[in-house]
């Protein structure tokens, strides 16, 4: 009986426990509630201190979590770990003898010393050996000042000497390398931290720099004496932690103490690289690069660090108005403008055309735009063509890079199209070429066939190509029909051609094919345009037409170049009659052919915005004033506007900006991407147009490191880039020679 009355509660109990306490908690599991994620962060103490740090970390990224600087000479961040330096000694609880914190992982419960006398001990003597061999040229080193061998040993090192030569042999010689007219050699400075070759290797891809020898006798140098040839050289000045290596353009020429440091970007490329230009007494002194993890990292190509000598030479100082004798003579700000003026005065607005170059920035575009406007005229131009068929520039969609450029290393495919980016945009290629080496990106290029500094698929350079991929029929279909992150990368200067038009229906079409069939993540862009200049995305958002085609139509009495030196039109094509003036900041090809030059100011001389080729509006800062009676551009056109009696509504940056904001909002959204979501509206409107492919191979228009250097009107009057030409024509002279003994 007892028996029965047990199993009866028991039932009775377990069914209240469902009805009661279950469900309630099966409701409670159900809600919409977000779960945090498990910590799997291992504690560690650094100096006694807890911390929690992510597995797999390395003891001297747990120490900097901590807060805990540690010395080192061969660890950097964005470079393989080398472990050569010693430098970075630490002492851990129940380990034999110091340990290289750079390459030992973390424990759970590692008791790390960083300021034990073991450890400092240990730095000291490390510290010691790397001085027995250093040459006292601290007076004369262009690394004074901004040393990290100097900093380490004031705060690491000991306070005296135990060298002494007793064989009076004297410290390690080392013979100098020659690696060109840019990097400064002097190696009986180096420490052997391979922070150098593990550059050129890893980020560059170009394995030039090595070393050879064992012990004393080892050195660091190209083995056979060559060019360093890579567009990112310059790189290694601001890696190397002593004066081993330094910039041959600034050498004696200033201390860092000297200097005035002011953020600016770079615009002699279509990416914006955000960089610090260094001045004393009203002269740019030297370009370093300035951290964006967006856009360059801390990298910099070699164009945008040494070409700034090209800002003080061949520059355009004072007005100038051609006379009768056909020269061109100086004047006065007043002569200059009333000559402008009675020719604008004399022809309608269908008569003038305006030509915006490569390096203007988006305030003179808009005034520029906004005077030509007022006088009747909406004949407006950029240098580069762009195609004008479906949507074209009217969606911004066509001409942008829609994927961020950190964003490439999330791609799992990359399909290039008449571009080469290692010369085009340099900090774009090293981003595809950190996602290639770290993340197993596939690329395919479509094209000249040209080294890219890491291996790819060669599709060819026929345009059928591409046709062939959009219909299915290729056998790269295979590829493309398994990414999930895929990137369509097209080429401005493909876009040059006369079949531009299918082209770029071709591309976009294809792009969306991929994303709608691959299962795209919906905030994943694929097609791109890979831009070769500053200026052209902002002039295209403002509304002006691209290529020089239609002037050369048209004909007009009345020219105006702001900033145009690509020689993409000349006299001979317009007619004696056409009355050009030019406004920019160098005696370049624009200069030449013009009746009248107003002079204006470079980027370092002006505030002002630029747009790069993802879209993204940043400002370059005023750094030193322009030479002689040039002025800011923008100002230049609210002056003549003036004189013409049409004054525009505008007398400052301020009002100007808020004018751009009106042309355009994305003009004035600072260091912010904003998205173009209009693609499958484009696609629909060049459904509409036929695809005639032109038999021509698609062609990049920079092949060679020599087509890298002089692109624009302040490299072309750079003597650093010009040297830079000449010694690799030189350096490649041998080897066409070899080539062709054997074609022979």
């Amino acid at each position: 009986m007892n028996k029965l009355i047990l199993n009866s509660s028991k039932k009775l109990l377990g069914s209240s426990l469902k009805t009661n306490v279950l469900k309630p908690r099966t409701a409670l599991l159900s809600t919409n509630v977000p779960q945090s994620p498990p910590d799997n962060r291992v504690e560690v103490f650094v100096d006694d201190k807890p911390v929690l740090v992510e597995p797999g970390v390395t003891v001297l990224q747990a120490c900097a979590e901590a807060g805990v600087e540690i010395p080192r000479f061969c660890y950097h961040e964005r470079l393989a770990i080398a472990g050569n330096c010693r430098m970075c000694l630490v002492e851990i609880e129940r380990t034999p003898k110091p340990v290289a914190s750079c390459a030992m992982p973390i424990m759970k419960g590692m008791r790390i010393k960083t300021d034990s006398p073991a450890t400092k001990k240990a730095r000291e003597g490390v510290m010691e050996f790397l001085l027995v061999n250093h040459p006292l040229d601290c007076p004369v080193c262009d690394q004074g000042g901004e040393c990290d061998l100097q900093d380490q040993a004031m705060a690491f090192g000991s306070d005296r000497s135990r060298f002494t030569d007793i064989l009076f042999s004297g410290k390690r010689a080392v013979e100098d390398k020659n690696l060109g007219p840019l990097v400064k050699t002097s190696m009986n400075r180096c420490i052997h931290c391979t922070r150098c070759v593990r550059f050129a290797s890893e980020v560059a891809g170009v394995d030039d720099l090595g070393t050879t020898g064992r012990g004393g006798e080892m050195q660091i140098g190209t083995y056979v004496e060559k060019l360093l040839a890579t567009e990112v050289s310059g790189n290694v000045i601001d890696l190397c932690p002593v004066g081993a290596l330094t910039s041959k353009p600034y050498a004696f020429t200033a201390r860092p103490w000297e200097l005035r440091k002011i953020s600016s970007i770079d615009v002699l490329d279509a990416i914006g690289s955000n960089i610090v230009v260094q001045h004393r007494a009203g002269d740019v002194m030297r370009v370093l690069p300035r951290l964006n993890e967006d856009i360059n990292e801390e990298w910099l190509d070699d164009k945008a660090r040494f070409s700034y000598d090209g800002l003080r030479r061949q520059r355009l100082v004072t007005p100038m108005v051609r006379g009768h004798d056909g020269l061109l003579k100086p004047c006065e700000w007043e002569d200059a403008f009333y000559a402008v003026a009675d020719k604008l005065s004399q022809v309608n607005g269908s008569q003038m055309a305006a030509l915006a170059g490569n390096l203007t920035d988006a305030e003179s575009l808009v005034v520029l735009k906004d005077l030509m406007n007022k006088l009747g005229s909406e004949n407006l131009f950029v240098e580069e063509s762009f195609p004008t068929q479906g949507s074209s520039t009217d969606l911004r969609t066509n001409y942008i890079s829609n994927t961020s450029i950190n964003s490439i290393e999330q791609a799992d495919l990359v399909l290039l199209i008449g571009t080469n980016p290692r010369y085009e945009a340099p900090m774009y290629n090293t981003r595809i070429r950190k996602s290639l080496v770290h993340n197993e990106l596939k690329v395919a290029l479509l094209g000249s066939k040209v080294n890219l500094s890491y291996e790819y698929d060669y599709l060819g350079d026929s345009a059928q190509v591409l046709e062939e991929l959009l219909n299915g029929k290729h056998e790269y279909n295979k590829l493309l029909a398994q990414a999930k992150r895929p990137l369509i990368v097209l080429g401005s200067s493909a876009l040059q051609r006369q079949d531009a038009d299918s082209l770029l229906n071709l591309a976009t079409r294809l792009s969306e094919k991929l994303r709608i069939q691959n299962g795209c993540p919906s905030n994943w862009k694929v097609f791109n345009v890979l831009h070769r200049w500053a200026s052209q995305v902002a002039a295209l958002d403002i509304g002006y037409k691209s290529g020089v085609e239609q002037i050369k139509a048209q004909k007009p009495k009345v020219l105006y170049l702001m900033g145009a030196d690509e020689d993409l039109i000349s006299r001979s094509e317009l007619g004696e009659e056409t009355f050009i003036i030019y406004q920019g900041h160098h005696g370049d090809r624009g200069a030449e052919i013009a009746d009248v030059v107003l002079p204006g100011a470079a980027y370092t001389e002006k505030t002002g915005t630029y747009v790069n080729t993802e879209g993204r509006a940043q400002q370059a800062s005023y750094v030193v004033a322009p030479p002689g009676k040039a002025k800011e551009d923008w100002q230049i056109l609210r002056a003549l506007s003036d004189i013409l009696g049409n004054p525009l509504p505008y007398d400052d940056l301020d009002s100007l900006r808020k004018r751009m904001t009106e042309v355009s909002p994305t003009l004035t959204s600072y260091d912010r991407i904003e998205p173009a979501s209009f693609m499958s509206l484009s696609v629909q409107l060049s459904q509409k147009h036929k695809t005639a492919l032109s038999k021509e191979p698609i062609r990049a228009i920079q092949t060679e490191l020599s087509d890298f250097y002089m692109t624009n009107a302040i490299s072309r009057a750079s003597l650093t880039m010009a040297r830079c030409v000449q010694a690799y024509k030189k350096n490649n002279e041998p080897e066409k020679q070899t080539q062709v003994n054997a074609n022979l």
